[in-house]
């Protein structure tokens, strides 16, 4: 038996911070257009597995991960 079938719903909580940032990435965005709030903030997303951090040659960019 999966997981996902004992567990019907599932949700990681997020501050309201973490929320708002979370719903404005919608594409692939560079980390250098963050400043330094919004950068500690998207590392405790990317700590809870909601956003991902890519590599585009040197620069490295943050993604929402997949939430179905």
């Amino acid at each position: 038996m999966k997981l996902n079938e004992l567990i019907q719903k599932f949700e990681i909580q997020m501050s309201n911070e973490e929320r708002a940032m979370y719903d404005n990435i919608n594409s692939p965005v560079y980390l250098s257009q963050f400043n330094e709030r919004e950068l500690f903030i998207i590392e405790s997303l990317i700590r809870k597995s909601l956003i991902s951090k890519v590599r585009d040659g040197i620069n490295h960019m943050v993604v929402r991960n997949d939430t179905q």
